[in-house]
């Protein structure tokens, strides 16, 4: 038993991960309502022996957790005015530039109750054609599961919604902070 396997078993935790290991992807990650949810995200992947990166707010990457962060495949986005374009063109060159990437991505942007979810991960994987792994990390179960890859139309509104309908019945850990309507 791996390491990380072993700290979420102790935790109580299951992993399910059944999608194909793509050269390239964005991780789709729901609910986000704590910090945990990083923690159990990548423990749970790295306990599958895969690696992903994973985009952060740029105001954490302080020395020294800026230095921790990267070495842990961190990305550091401005989430401020027109910065949405740059940092979507930003990542799809990144896609392009490596043989190997899976970034994973909070849509809701925050831990606070949100429903008005990002579309920014989408026009990424639209843009870069890789597709989507939907990562549930269901707090009243104590699974992190990645069961299902999910392709973009180009449709924004109706892939959300697809995505979100996916997520209905998780729970995360403030079951307050999320919804997926």
């Amino acid at each position: 038993m791996g390491f990380s396997r072993f700290i979420l078993w102790v935790m109580g935790w299951k992993v399910r991960v059944i999608v194909p290991d793509y050269p390239k992807a964005i991780i789709c990650v729901a609910p986000h309502t704590s910090n945990w949810d990083f923690i159990i995200g990548k423990l749970a992947y790295a306990s599958v022996r895969r690696k992903a990166g994973f985009l952060m707010k740029k105001s954490w990457f302080f020395f020294p957790l800026g230095c921790i962060f990267r070495a842990m495949g961190g990305i550091p986005v401005s989430r401020s005015g027109n910065s949405n374009e740059s940092s979507v063109d930003r990542l799809v060159e990144l896609f392009e530039k490596k043989d190997r990437l899976t970034l994973a991505i909070t849509p809701e942007g925050t831990r606070s109750l949100n429903s008005h979810w990002r579309t920014g991960f989408l026009n990424i994987a639209r843009m870069a054609n890789v597709p989507i792994l939907l990562a549930a990390i269901d707090f009243k179960d104590k699974v992190a599961r990645i069961e299902k890859t999910f392709f973009p139309t180009g449709d924004n509104e109706a892939d959300l919604r697809a995505i979100k309908d996916y997520y209905k019945g998780v729970t995360g850990k403030y079951p307050e902070k999320f919804t997926a309507e």
